[in-house]
């Protein structure tokens, strides 16, 4: 294995020109935003940033696009970026000033560069080059949510770097990193940010700090190069060690670069898959269908035998888990009411679905069709694959159905792990948006045909744009609590949230529920609050009478879920 070096600027040349490639073995791009930002704050300060590890080879080999466009390779031999490829992309995003490809759309990264961030910066996070994502992809930053304006400001004065905000980017001392990396000159940042002559004792400040940023770009990689004599599967096999060593890829990442190492081309299929299913809502991770494969193929959930698969069972229980996929999205939708990967507490539950779908032939009984539906609404607000080991759980419902267990068993062990089934009061103490109860409560105020308090739409997660689009709402806002002394944890309590549209939570900001409620309550007599199991008695509506307020809601809430699972 030879050893180079590489700046960020000659890394972002090579992947510009296409001279370097991603093996089809590879994962997606896969970083958020601030990730990127936390990248680009480490290199700032000059922290390491690991290595970079190539095939140089004049193989045919099966290729993927990078996130970031691309020119054609005009060269004989080309090297193959096998670890390194979410730093190299989010690089190249932001030093061309390009958008990246996630899921079909390009999106850029705007990041903003702090000309006046304090000189010992307090604010850094590990970046972890390829660290786990929840199965969905999912980020949140729920704090920003509900910070105030005053808050966030105070915080982002402090940072370097931060991702770009509309507001934030009027601010005269912020620039678009990528503007800066566009041009050598700081005449134009020194003008936005008041700098009027020379005297300027900014000037050299910001000068300086504009001239490290851009040296980001001076940047060296230390790169390690496997031999070109190395065959694909040799270099399969160094990917999936390496990885699994350094436990910065997925289970789900290394089974991809074992199948597409036997299975040449097949992940353009499977792709293909997962847009047609996005297509119909559910914007599934690529390793929920690779799981759902391997299910097909040996009857549990877990990627350790994926290496031993020949070719012709891979292929046949891809073909066998695509159609019993296609039956669990269509059941979710039609018989459920499940439109989104977001209202499922885990997509584990759709590869039970799609299992048993397979064992009964796609063929359901009336009586079976009622109890399934129970059974996932059931196991969605419990949590069932959301506690322990979810691929041990998992493969209970998988053995169960292998040896004819049908939905009776089904419960009948959802049952033995939670006891009771129905939902009582004090489950709903202490959880917050996050719950899976959070989702069902979700799922039986749409059912109940609950409504936005301003526009009467009624509650949905695809509408669209600024004005309807769904938010979760504080009914006692952050802010009034903090004043009454209660914690956060307190104000996020999930009895406290509910369902209304983007411009009428603009509307209310941190006003009590006493000034509001009757407000929007007063043409409709309050139906909008009834549909949400929100009590509208004064004396309840005041801030003294908090915990009260959500020992009601909660008996209330409860007693909706229960209704609506068992209806």
């Amino acid at each position: 294995m030879a050893r180079a070096e590489a700046t960020v600027e000659e890394l972002v040349s090579m992947i510009e020109r296409g001279r370097l490639r991603l093996p089809e073995m590879q994962r997606r791009y896969v970083w958020r935003s601030p990730r990127v930002r936390d990248l680009m704050d480490s290199l700032y300060r000059g922290y390491p940033s690991g290595a970079i590890l190539l095939w140089e080879t004049a193989e045919d080999v099966p290729l993927q696009d990078f996130a970031i466009a691309q020119q054609s390779n005009p060269y004989q031999t080309t090297q193959l970026l096998l670890d390194g490829q979410q730093r190299l992309t989010s690089l190249s995003a932001v030093v061309r000033g390009e958008p990246v490809t996630v899921r079909g759309r390009k999106r850029p990264i705007e990041l903003l560069f702090n000309l006046e961030h304090p000189d010992h910066l307090a604010f850094v996070t590990e970046v972890n080059e390829d660290a786990d994502v929840d199965e969905e992809g999912g980020e949140t930053d729920a704090d920003d949510v509900d910070s105030s304006a005053d808050e966030l400001m105070e915080r982002f004065n402090k940072m370097a770097f931060v991702v770009s905000t509309r507001k934030l980017e009027q601010h005269p001392h912020w620039v678009k990193v990528s503007d800066v990396f566009r041009t050598s000159s700081d005449r134009e940042f020194l003008r936005k940010a008041g700098v009027a002559d020379f005297d300027d004792p900014r000037v050299e400040k910001y000068s300086k700090r504009l001239a490290r940023l851009r040296d980001i770009r001076k940047y060296v990689y230390r790169m390690d190069v496997l031999e070109s004599s190395m065959g694909y599967d040799e270099v399969t096999e160094i990917f999936v060690r390496v990885n699994s060593l350094g436990a910065k890829l997925r289970s789900s990442d290394l089974a991809l670069a074992q199948i597409t190492a036997k299975w040449r081309n097949s992940l353009s299929e499977f792709q293909a898959f997962q847009k047609s299913c996005a297509q119909l809502g559910f914007d599934l991770d690529l390793g929920i269908h690779l799981k759902n494969m391997v299910a097909f193929a040996t009857g549990q959930s877990r990627f350790l035998t994926v290496g031993s698969l020949d070719v012709e069972t891979l292929k046949s229980a891809w073909k066998e888990s695509r159609r019993g996929m296609e039956f669990a999205l269509n059941f979710m939708r039609s018989n459920v009411g499940i439109t989104s990967p977001a209202l499922l507490s885990s997509p584990f539950i759709l590869i039970a679905i799609a299992y048993f779908g397979h064992r009964r032939d796609y063929v359901l009984k009336p009586e079976e069709s009622s109890k399934l539906r129970y059974w996932i609404l059931a196991a969605n607000a419990k949590g069932r694959f959301s506690r322990g080991s979810s691929e041990s759980i998992l493969d209970q419902d998988l053995a169960s159905l292998r040896q004819g267990g049908g939905t009776q068993e089904m419960i009948d062990r959802l049952r033995l792990q939670f006891g009771r089934l129905d939902i009582t009061a004090e489950e709903l103490e202490g959880r917050n948006q996050r719950s899976a109860l959070f989702k069902t409560m979700f799922l039986a105020f749409h059912a109940g045909g609950a409504t936005d308090w301003r526009s009467n739409l009624r509650i949905s997660l695809d509408h669209k744009g600024s004005q309807d689009r769904l938010q979760f709402h504080h009914i006692f806002p952050k802010a009034v609590l903090r004043a009454a002394g209660r914690s956060l944890r307190e104000a996020d309590d999930i009895s406290n949230l509910s369902f209304i549209s983007g411009k009428t939570n603009r509307q209310i900001s941190d006003k009590a529920p006493s000034t509001y409620i009757h407000k929007y309550s007063s043409g409709t007599g309050g139906a909008a609050f009834v549909a949400q199991c929100i009590p509208t008695e004064d004396t309840l509506l005041s801030v003294d009478a908090y915990l009260e307020f959500l020992q009601e809601r909660r008996a209330r809430i409860a007693s909706k879920l229960n209704e609506f699972l068992e209806s």
